[in-house]
């Protein structure tokens, strides 16, 4: 079986993330997942973005086994599947060390919502995960990371806010496939990096309020929709 088409997707989307400048060396990983097939392309690690090639990335199973590839894939890899296995929603994944939003997840903070171009994107204060206990770490490290974002999201839905901080390291964020999660990613840096900048200027500010919160996100998200173009 090829998998051409699903390395070249997750290849392009993997430089568009290095293009839009999130990326520093080899900090970060994007991957499309084929669920059909179940089956992933990932970044291979430890390869800086000038070097990659699609014929690098690395395919792999939702049991972390190398399907195809010569090199050895993401060591992010066990907390892209461990996503890609509890929400069956997603087919992209992006993880970076953007400054903005690595910062916040460095303070171990939430991103509350203060206003209306977060609410376009996100619904709600994007979650930062409670650090890791010590036995998690003692275990499967990535894997816990997965276990650290889905348990931020319980009694939430991760397509209305596909985004979030993992406590103390860097922001993860999905969509629809992969290209859609590095725009999500995009989005997040940008978001991350205007609240820093409204508690700088007014540091008691609280999130906006909900009635706004709620029209700007259903306008564009809602049955009733009807920000942009139709299609057809």
């Amino acid at each position: 079986m090829s998998y051409t088409e699903l390395k070249r997707a997750a290849f392009e989307a993997n430089m568009e993330l290095n293009e839009r400048g999130l990326v520093l060396y080899t900090w970060g990983n994007v991957s499309q997942f084929d669920r059909d097939a179940g089956v992933l392309a990932i970044k291979p690690s430890g390869v800086p973005y000038e070097r990659l090639t699609a014929d690098d990335l690395v395919v792999v199973d939702l049991d972390n086994q190398v399907v195809e590839g010569r090199l050895k894939p993401s060591s992010d890899t066990r907390t892209h599947t461990h996503l890609y296995r509890h929400w069956p929603e997603i087919g992209g994944v992006t993880h970076t060390h953007s400054t903005y939003a690595t910062a916040w997840a460095q303070a171990q903070r939430e991103i509350p919502c203060y206003g209306t171009t977060h609410a376009d994107y996100a619904y709600g204060a994007i979650p930062c995960t409670a650090l890791m206990r010590d036995e998690q770490i003692d275990r499967d490290y990535e894997e816990e990371t997965g276990v650290q974002i889905t348990e931020a999201f319980v009694g939430r839905n991760p397509k209305e806010t596909p985004m979030a901080l993992v406590a103390g390291h860097a922001p993860f964020a999905w969509g629809k496939d992969a290209a859609e999660s590095v725009y999500h990613a995009v989005v997040l840096e940008e978001i991350a990096r205007m609240a820093w900048l409204t508690l700088s200027i007014e540091p008691g500010r609280g999130p906006l309020k909900q009635a706004i919160v709620d029209k700007h996100y259903l306008r564009k998200h809602g049955k009733g929709a009807y920000y942009g173009q139709d299609e057809g």
